[in-house]
């Protein structure tokens, strides 16, 4: 099965193909990307195919450069906000853009995020 949690697959591997796979996500550590005050937690990914379910946290002021979503995206802002020229999404909001979309996201105040993607985006 190439579905995983990053830094577990070990201790998932003993597990039956059908179990449930429980993640203690306060202790997965945060992940730098290349966008500055940008960490993530990858929950589960599917290399081959793309498939990610990501927690971000984004810094006051941080920025995702211009990127297009190759698939559906689906993001829920569980702190601060998610903006863009369409709009901004607060805490509590669940936003989905369709294949194709592109935009500047920023956090003016930071944010964590809750995303959900069945291809990685491509960033310009």
């Amino acid at each position: 099965m190439a579905r995983q949690t990053p830094g577990l697959q070990e201790q998932h591997a003993r597990l039956a193909p059908t179990s449930s796979r429980y993640i203690d996500v306060p202790s997965l550590p945060w992940q730098p990307t290349r966008f500055p005050g940008v960490e993530i937690k990858v929950l589960m990914e599917d290399p081959e195919t793309g498939l990610q379910t990501v927690l971000s946290r984004m810094a006051p002021g941080a920025v995702l450069t211009d990127h297009m979503h190759v698939e559906i995206e689906q993001t829920w802002v569980l702190e601060g906000s998610l903006v863009d020229h369409e709009g901004e999404a607060k805490a509590g909001t669940f936003v989905w853009r369709p294949a194709g979309s592109r935009h500047t996201a920023s956090a003016p105040n930071g944010a964590v995020l809750l995303g959900f993607f069945l291809k990685p985006n491509t960033f310009f």
